[in-house]
């Protein structure tokens, strides 16, 4: 098979679908491996490593679309690139598509195969190729949430750690998945009052078994969330249904509550975010205010860590890439149930119910 792995053009993305082990694996297996010249500078990998691996360096992203079978990214193919899909070709990548009616339609009226990265999901309900990635956004929520709140940067001017004799700042993480966690990590670790927001009362549990009298755990729903971030420095959005769009939890009304010059990190702007107020940025121009709260609500966070995130996404797709290299989709599908549980969209039919439910659009059961 022909893998095609094109630069990625999305603002400040710095990532690329594959690193030198993987092609070197890929080539190793007899497949042909083409890399857009430059694609991995963002991640410090240079053409000469991919070439070492056994790439082949295309100068042109619209020759790398125009051969390959198999297109390997990041993020979803931004409107430009849309004319260079053609029917039949594989896109295995981030699709988001609950949260963009116009990329679902531009690539239904493609006819591609578009498997999405962030629906393939175990029989244990995780998701194997998103975890990497919300880890990281977990992470780096608090760090440029943190950032926000300087004075310098329009916040409140809140340490979130305090000092002695000085109020700590308090955090809310509204989700207590992979994002919550991994966000309740980074601000319990700066010192900061942590409070957790979750409707499933075991995973409070699970958190308050790890956490202990570190962070304070509640049920999640409007009541406790609305007292909550009333009084918070910072708030995470970090709520997930596979799938799906994300459920509206933050109204306008809690926004207009809030303290003036805190902050809102939404990290479920890529599925709509969770919050009324949420519109996306990038990290060209990550945020912006309503009702005096900075609101930050970049849908590719991992993209300004760009080494970490590409090694750490690579470590979860080539077991896949390779098995849909080997195989073709349909093998493939049979032989691994949680990558058939990727396909969202089929030479011009919507495969992804729960997407299909969101944006009203006819699903096609792939039998």
């Amino acid at each position: 098979m022909i893998i095609g792995i094109p630069k990625e053009i999305k603002d400040n993305e710095y990532r690329v679908g594959m690193v030198p082990a993987g092609v070197k694996e890929l080539t190793g297996l007899g497949h042909k491996v083409l890399v857009e010249q430059r694609a991995g500078m963002g991640s410090g990998i240079s053409d000469e490593e991919f070439k070492a691996a056994g790439a082949l360096i295309i100068a042109e992203k619209a020759e790398i679309f125009e051969q390959a079978q198999l297109i390997i990214k990041v993020k979803e193919p931004m409107p430009i690139e849309y004319p260079l899909l053609r029917e039949g070709q594989i896109l295995f990548t981030f699709l988001h598509l609950a949260a963009s009616a116009e990329l679902t339609r531009a690539l239904l009226a493609r006819k591609i195969i578009g498997i999405a990265y962030e629906t393939i999901q175990l029989a244990d309900g995780s998701l194997p190729v998103l975890a990497p990635m919300s880890e990281i956004a977990g992470r780096m929520a608090i760090q440029v949430g943190a950032n926000c709140l300087q004075k310098d940067q329009g916040g409140r001017g809140t340490l979130l750690g305090g000092v002695p004799g000085v109020q700590r700042g308090l955090v809310i993480v509204i989700g207590g998945g992979i994002v919550g966690l991994n966000a309740a990590k980074m601000a319990v670790g700066m010192g900061a009052r942590v409070i957790i927001l979750d409707i499933n009362l075991e995973r409070l549990r699970y958190l308050e078994n790890i956490f202990g009298s570190r962070v304070t755990t509640l049920m999640s729903n409007s009541q406790n969330i609305e007292s909550s971030i009333a009084g918070s420095d910072l708030t995470i959005g970090g709520v997930l249904i596979p799938g799906h769009k994300s459920p509206t939890l933050i109204s306008r009304q809690m926004v207009s509550r809030m303290k003036e010059g805190t902050v809102i990190v939404d990290v479920a702007v890529d599925q709509g975010g969770c919050t009324e107020t949420c519109r996306t940025t990038t990290h060209s121009q990550p945020t912006y205010v309503v009702d005096g709260v900075i609101h930050y609500c970049v849908a590719n966070i991992p993209g300004i860590v760009a080494r970490t995130s590409t090694f750490a996404l690579a470590n979860v797709t080539l077991p896949y890439a390779v098995k849909l290299a080997q195989n073709g989709i349909n093998r493939a599908f049979k032989q691994d149930p949680a990558l058939a549980k990727g396909l969202n969209i089929y030479n011009g039919k919507l495969t992804c119910p729960e997407v299909a439910e969101d944006l009203n659009i006819e699903c096609y059961v792939l039998n």
